[in-house]
């Protein structure tokens, strides 16, 4: 029995690990309907429930380890043999740190809650979605213990249940997104099926002291991406403290390192290389935005070139979620979510090349 068809003919989608509905915002930009979401976070699954129209019910508010695949479909609206047409889910990127690896059973990838990767890859074995698409950081490729031996595990899983894949760092700068931030992307299809292929660079540009993308079409700059935006001041957007004085001295792009002997300062604050990049960071307004984290401390960039922090009207645009999208929560909670979501315009670009395999 097939799914429930969307009006647009992409299909029915279930998401895992929704957020704040980064990746779900642009698989329905691309044509899907998400008609069933897992989140335990109450501010984000709130976030999602005044966002997503499509969602028949509300989302599950449950840790994934306590629900049951056959629960999910229901919620989507499957019954009897009925499976949906996409899977899509980002699982937390905390289980590839190192801790925890000088335990044997962690280096040989069995602790069965170590990685949330393997509650994707039970809900992939369980609901037989046409195809799916699961995104995590890019750091779970690296040739390390730790994430070696969970990236491994997961294509292995993947494998085994019946699904042909595959994986690609996408830089979100170069397919649109006002912001430096690569991801990895896993896609597959059921096996006979063409394997979709990642999509194609959209713009270019210098990243990481390389040329990235297709440089013929630059990328897009946060000074592009908040062009004629107003929005109201917000409560503890000014940067105080120790450090907060000696931020409006900073030039845009640049960080603490203006402050330092080697860059001739005449008055050095800190020792070369001595913090962490992203400390007193500045926009750029001729670039995209760096990465934009979803707990930074108090002196962690990027800061508005204008020497504040940025304002949730402003991360949205660096994010590409539309300006009429709701976050529910205070200010960290809002950051949170942002900071953890996928670009939507990303996703899409990467749900288009899935739909159309």
């Amino acid at each position: 029995m097939s799914s429930k068809r969307s009006s647009t003919g992409a299909g029915v989608a279930i998401s895992l690990f929704s957020g704040a509905g980064g990746l779900d915002q642009g698989i329905e930009d691309a044509g899907y309907d998400v008609r069933a979401a897992v989140e335990h976070n109450a501010d984000a699954a709130t976030t999602m429930e005044k966002n997503f129209l499509s969602l028949p019910g509300p989302v599950i508010r449950s840790d994934i380890l306590d629900v049951e695949t056959s629960d999910i479909l229901k919620a989507a609206g499957l019954r009897g043999r009925a499976r949906p047409d996409l899977l899509v889910g980002g699982p937390p990127c905390t289980p590839f740190s190192k801790s925890g690896f000088w335990l044997e059973w962690k280096r040989k990838g069995l602790d069965p809650t170590a990685s949330l990767l393997q509650a994707y890859t039970r809900v992939l074995r369980e609901a037989q979605p046409r195809k799916f698409i699961l995104e995590n950081v890019y750091a779970l490729t690296y040739n390390n213990v730790a994430s070696r031996t969970a990236y491994e595990r997961l294509l292995r899983e993947i494998d085994e249940a019946g699904y042909d894949y595959t994986a690609k760092v996408l830089h979100a700068a170069d397919y649109g997104v006002p912001q430096a931030r690569p991801r990895l992307f896993v896609i597959g299809t059921q096996k006979g099926n063409s394997v979709p292929v990642h999509p194609e660079p959209s713009h270019g540009g210098s990243w990481e002291r390389r040329s990235t993308g297709n440089v013929e079409r630059p990328h897009v700059t946060s000074g592009e991406a908040l062009d004629g935006l107003v929005c109201d001041p917000e409560p503890g957007e000014v940067v105080n403290g120790q450090y907060g004085k000696l931020l409006p001295d900073i030039p845009p792009g640049d960080n603490y390192l203006f402050y330092t002997a080697e860059r001739n300062h005449p008055d050095p604050q800190f020792k070369w290389r001595s913090r962490f990049w992203s400390f007193l960071l500045k926009l750029d307004p001729a670039k995209p935005s760096p990465t934009i984290q979803a707990q930074p401390g108090p002196n962690i960039g990027p800061f508005h070139w204008d020497s504040r922090r940025l304002r949730v009207p402003e991360m949205k645009r660096l994010f590409t979620f539309p300006d009429s999208f709701e976050f529910v929560g205070k200010r960290a909670s809002v950051q949170a979510q942002l900071g953890n979501s996928v670009p939507p315009l990303l996703a899409r670009r990467v749900a288009e090349a899935v739909r159309d395999a």
